[in-house]
């Protein structure tokens, strides 16, 4: 399918010129020598992007421009001039053009510029599709994306927020279990009651114990008077347990029996206290595995998992990353007290290609960073840290001539297993069938090649 291309120029040579050359490469031009006449065409007809020469008489290709833009803001302009100095270039960009050209024209140049504008604004319209369906799923609170991965999490959002049913949220590390977790909260019957969270990986046993279910005075060494724990704590609310696979095996029957009988017995109580609380977990770990290999109770497995949301990678989730960067470069200039107000078209597209291992987490520290380092008011590619801006595909090259560019067994099997596991949006069991492979063979793997998710 050809694109429409609008090109205006007083010679009319050079219109049939442009014409000729450019339909070669897939454009489908209409020209006049007339700019007035030229917006009536634009006006009445779809054109992708607009051509145009600087100097014509009645109206010169400056003036043109600034009404197509006005009018048709979305479709690129690119101006011609025989005089390709700084003046015109900053005449044109004030004009609203997206690019200059310099006589004599190469078509082959032409064609390169114009196929970058066309790239330029299928980005833009990807950014406001995006958003105008952000706008519908506003509902969601803090959680920005509108990919279908993340609207089949809003979907299980829905349904799972107004139960009592305990929740398991898994996902890779960064993905934003929390945010999720809160929003479930808010959308529940408990909203009204505390949102209460701990990181049972971030305490030893005997503290953990203490900061879930309490102690009474005496308890311990220093324990002069009681203490709640955070089951009392967010009594009528929600508690949410983040790396609940990291819980230490003894304190696991404790939190079983919390889950079945809704009641604690506080750290060297004699008596169990009832507790009212909706419990949401989270862990990146692969729960499966570490019952099969006796490091998680399956019985508390089961009682945790009675309703299941895993959060998709954002390597999954497409224009999701220019939303979310959108979202924190708002943020971030805010914090900052700079005015940094976009982001240019060659950062987007290094950002979409970056695979983000760390997912949500690692894109708000980069864009925290360029925000903190950029040098202009539009974030580019030189404001992106170093592996981002460098970041090249991994490709297995099988056929090379050059032994070079050949590689090691061991690493074709990474890259083919971190492509399958991207590919299935991190869905391991799914993965450990088409690897062929058994589950905990799968999962030392991960832990090898991607150790923190």
């Amino acid at each position: 399918m050809q694109v429409p291309l609008l090109v205006i120029d007083d010679d009319k040579s050079m219109c049939e010129l442009l014409s000729d050359g450019l339909s070669e490469h897939g454009f489908e031009v209409v020209h006049t020598t007339d700019p007035r006449a030229a917006l009536e065409l634009a006006s009445k007809q779809e054109f992708d992007a607009v051509l145009t020469d600087i100097n014509m008489p009645g109206m010169d290709g400056l003036e043109l421009c600034k009404s197509l833009v006005a009018t048709r803001p979305n479709v690129p302009v690119l101006v011609i001039t025989a005089f390709g100095s700084l003046e015109s270039a900053v005449r044109a960009m004030r004009a609203g053009a997206y690019d200059l050209l310099t006589k004599p024209l190469d078509i082959e140049v032409v064609a390169l510029a114009l196929n970058r504008a066309l790239g330029h604004r299928a980005l833009g319209e990807e950014v406001r599709r995006l958003r105008r369906l952000v706008e519908q799923e506003r509902r969601y609170g803090d959680i920005v994306g509108a990919s279908p991965p993340m609207r089949s999490v809003y979907e299980t959002i829905e349904r799972a927020a107004p139960t009592d049913s305990t929740i398991l949220l898994t996902g890779e590390t960064g993905t934003g279990k929390e945010i999720v977790a809160r929003s479930l909260h808010h959308r529940s019957r408990r909203s009204g009651g505390p949102f209460v969270a701990i990181n049972c990986a971030a305490m030893a046993e005997n503290l953990l114990e203490s900061e879930l279910f309490g102690h009474v005075r005496g308890a311990f060494t220093d324990a002069r008077t009681g203490r709640p724990g955070l089951f009392s704590q967010a009594k009528s609310g929600t508690l949410f347990l983040d790396e609940v696979g990291e819980m230490p095996l003894p304190l696991q029957p404790k939190l079983l029996r919390a889950l079945q009988e809704r009641v604690i017995r506080p750290v060297g109580a004699d008596t169990e206290i009832a507790v009212d609380v909706r419990v949401i977990a989270a862990t990146h770990r692969d729960l499966e595995t570490f019952v099969a290999e006796g490091r998680f109770r399956e019985d508390l497995f089961y009682r945790l998992n009675v309703i299941h949301l895993d959060l998709p990678p954002l390597r999954s989730r497409g224009g999701d990353v220019l939303l979310l960067a959108e979202s924190f470069l708002k943020q971030m200039s805010e914090k900052a007290g700079r005015s940094i107000t976009g982001i240019s078209r060659e950062a987007m597209e290094r950002l979409m290609a970056y695979p983000w291992p760390g997912n949500i987490r690692e894109l708000q520290n980069c864009i925290e960073r360029a925000v903190a380092l950029a040098r202009a008011d539009i974030l580019g590619v030189e404001d992106l840290p170093d592996k981002v801006r460098g970041y090249q595909s991994s490709h297995i090259l099988v056929a090379s001539s050059d032994p070079s560019e050949l590689i090691s067994m061991e690493e074709v099997e990474r890259r083919y297993i971190l492509r399958v596991l991207d590919l299935v949006g991190g869905n391991k069991t799914q993965a450990a069938q088409i690897l062929a492979m058994d589950r905990k063979t799968l999962y030392r793997k991960i832990e090898q090649y991607r150790p923190n998710s």
